[in-house]
């Protein structure tokens, strides 16, 4: 019964593997549209924290509503944003961090105004400032990084598989990941910090993890028809992203009351992994089962 079960479920991926090639590629046009309109309203491709664009940060030791003092002082300060810190282990809130693009003597005068005490740096409060010129160079540093990183990985992929048809799928269902994750952080309006661009570089190398395992199941063994192949690789590869997934799930969940930087980390790598499944068992499947029919 088990037996005709899976049989039955590679007929039906035989039949319509071609047809749900249309998704991933929607998506794909989609993000492609949204990331230009993007690009043309902001003039960026992100939206950047005060790591990427320079300003101030600071960490007040007391128990403050971060909406309330966020509504009081984001018509003095420019582009405020505010969150509250808890402890991890008694959930009671230990600190309020106020991030603006304002200068740190400006910031300092409008809290203490505000709070109606003295903000002494080191004892209640904590203030650091990034200059704007440090911060757009680490950013176009990190740019350079995710660019030569995605080189390189597409060096190796050709010198692996030699073909350049599933080399180029590979490369494509990382370059697909990297692109929706993309278009959703900004969807949901993150603004991106230096550890952002950094989890972009981590997910190059999951989304390329699960891509190469399933060509070379594919191209490299004999053993088995394709289908199984596929179903084979299929088992392997979720089992090996859904178990990152629920990992880096509970950390952020972990992370999320006391750590802005790993809550941004852990968020981008849960939706790329997320989309990996799609890019990985959709699009770099129906490319290599498309290219191995045709081959024979």
């Amino acid at each position: 019964m088990q037996e005709q079960e899976t049989q039955q479920k590679k007929q039906w991926h035989d039949k319509y593997y071609k047809l749900l090639l249309l998704i991933p590629i929607a998506l794909f046009l989609f993000s492609f549209i949204y990331m230009g309109i993007f690009y043309s309203n902001n003039h960026d491709f992100i939206y950047k924290d005060i790591s990427l664009t320079g300003g101030t940060s600071v960490t007040i030791y007391e128990k403050i509503s971060s909406a309330e003092l966020e509504q009081e002082i984001s018509g003095q300060l420019e582009d405020v944003d505010t969150r509250e810190i808890y402890s991890l282990f008694t959930g009671e809130q230990k600190a309020i961090e106020i991030k603006t693009r304002s200068s740190t003597q400006e910031v300092k005068q409008v809290l203490e105004k505000s709070l109606g005490y003295e903000l002494k740096d080191g004892i209640n409060s904590d203030f650091q400032f990034t200059g704007s010129s440090l911060s757009e160079n680490f950013y176009n540093q990190l740019l350079v990084a995710i660019l030569f990183a995605f080189i390189f990985m597409a060096i190796v992929v050709f010198i692996i598989f030699r073909t350049a048809i599933p080399s180029t799928a590979v490369i494509i269902a990382a370059f697909a990941d990297i692109l929706m994750t993309l278009v959703l952080v900004n969807i949901l309006g993150i603004k991106m910090s230096s550890a952002g661009i950094i989890a972009f570089l981590m997910l190059i190398g999951y989304s390329v993890d699960t891509d190469i395992l399933l060509t070379t199941r594919l191209l490299k063994r004999r053993e088995g028809s394709l289908n199984s192949r596929i179903f084979g690789a299929f088992k392997t590869g979720t089992t090996m992203t859904l178990t990152s997934i629920v990992a880096v799930g509970v950390a952020l969940i972990i992370v999320k009351s006391f750590s802005s930087v790993l809550t941004q980390i852990f968020t981008i790598l849960v939706i790329g992994l997320v989309f990996d499944l799609l890019n990985t068992w959709i699009t770099n499947v129906s490319i290599l089962k498309w290219y191995v029919e045709k081959k024979k």
